[in-house]
């Protein structure tokens, strides 16, 4: 049975959540920042550095289904804390690997911790939240992240131009230490566990494998961009730096507004606004890229919507899930690392091909499809057809006509909307204390 809190505990218990995401946060935009110092260090071009950004992300989209499926009768605040432990060894291995080859394993190393804690975290917050406040509470949690761009980012540059790139990994490895620390004040959550076939089979379903071909195609743009952008600019580290600090400020503003426009307008629009304004800000800033104010101002747009298709995104997979709501939600995450990944991946081949001011032409290009994509394929445009969790009825405990994430509709014909998905509720068998 889930106990209610008060909105004052449930804000505490999301904020501890953020810190972690905060940690994750600045390490990811970080090393985008002193890409061409982590390449000249270690002797490799570019386009090679930032496939430190790829294995990252290809190990924590692999690893989360496994995590998720060993860890699966684990109390949270166990694989959270362990989660963020293997992170801050990732780190450390980064941060003195004396070559390539170490620094690429600390970064797998890392991807793992991260999918060991991510994942979970958003997983948590949904379920601790009730359906009204959810959006904004997985937004909550998010804006560690977006934290991360505006505080986190800027100070870890500065101490990788002024100290040098592996300083700025052991000072997020101090982070990491504190994040694992806090999870110890979360209350203890045990959430529905499943094997990894059946996590296989609901990304199988139809409509669940094109809501996270979405996640992907979504993020895919913006990696592509932030993930060298420090060679897009082309212009000095101080300039580089003020830049991240302005991206940062417009993607935090972005976030603290995306969950109450998610939970208004329904994530399907957000999401759409997001893909044409990064679109937009992309061309933008493809065409004015040698103007360091102009580029700047385009960073801005894209900042100020760099968390539109995040939050909304996992809301609608949230809903979709059904009773496999928080294992959705961890898919979700892989796949969100998966979009990275690629994005990052993107970028490099555009740099070693075309060079590196093609890369926000073609990002653009790719938002654009995203776009497409997500509106065509949207749930919300089709009616709502007989839904069968892919998790076996025994893992959910709940009687199906008491699951409050069956909405009741009036007829065949009736269309998913946001209030539906608002009216999902946290996963049978979810079971919370203190």
């Amino acid at each position: 049975m889930i106990r209610s809190s008060s909105n004052s505990e449930l804000t505490l218990r999301l904020a501890l959540l953020a810190v972690g995401t905060f940690v994750l946060g600045t390490d990811g935009f970080v090393l985008a920042g002193l890409l061409p110092d982590v390449a000249r260090d270690l002797d490799v071009s570019v386009a090679q550095a930032g496939q430190l950004t790829t294995a990252f992300a290809i190990a924590y989209a692999i690893g989360s289904p496994v995590i998720a499926t060993a860890t699966g009768r684990l109390d949270r605040r166990i694989v959270l804390g362990a989660g963020m432990a293997v992170f801050l060894i990732g780190m450390a291995a980064q941060a003195a690997g004396p070559n390539y080859p170490v620094v690429l394993a600390g970064r797998i190393l890392s991807g793992l911790g991260a999918a060991g804690f991510q994942a979970n975290a958003f997983a948590v917050a949904g379920v601790l939240s009730p359906p009204a406040r959810r959006a904004r509470s997985l937004a909550v949690v998010g804006a560690g992240a977006s934290l991360a761009t505006v505080a986190g980012v800027p100070f870890g540059v500065l101490v990788g131009q002024q100290i040098g790139w592996r300083a700025a990994m052991w000072v997020i490895a101090g982070l990491a230490a504190v994040a694992a620390v806090l999870t110890v004040f979360l209350p203890a959550v045990r959430l529905p566990s499943a094997t990894l076939g059946e996590r296989f089979r609901l990304l199988a379903t139809p409509a669940m494998l094109l809501l996270l071909c979405a996640t992907v195609l979504q993020l895919v743009p913006q990696f592509a961009v932030l993930s060298y952008v420090a060679p897009i600019l082309g212009a000095s580290a101080s300039s580089v730096l003020v830049a991240l600090i302005v991206f940062g400020v417009a993607f935090f503003v972005g976030n603290r507004v995306v969950g109450a426009l998610a939970d208004r307008w329904g994530g399907l629009r957000v999401i759409a606004l997001g893909l044409s304004v990064s679109a937009v800000s992309m061309v933008v800033l493809w065409a004015v890229r040698m103007n360091l104010a102009a580029a700047i101002v385009a960073l801005v747009g894209i900042g100020l919507v760099g968390s539109f298709q995040v939050t909304p995104q996992q809301t609608r997979v949230f809903a979709a899930g059904g009773a496999a709501a928080t294992v959705a939600l961890g898919l979700n995450g892989s796949m969100i690392y998966v979009g990275s990944g690629v994005g990052a991946a993107l970028g490099g081949g555009v740099v070693a091909s075309a060079g590196v001011g093609w890369v926000p032409l073609v990002a653009a290009a790719v938002a654009v499809v995203a776009l497409v994509f997500t509106v065509l394929t949207a749930p919300e445009r089709r009616p709502v057809p007989p839904e069968r969790s892919p998790v076996p009825p025994e893992r959910s405990p709940v009687p199906p006509e008491r699951r409050p994430d069956r909405a009741p509709a009036s007829d065949n014909t009736r269309m998913r909307t946001t209030e539906q998905f608002g009216n999902a509720g946290a996963a049978p068998g979810t079971r919370l204390g203190d």
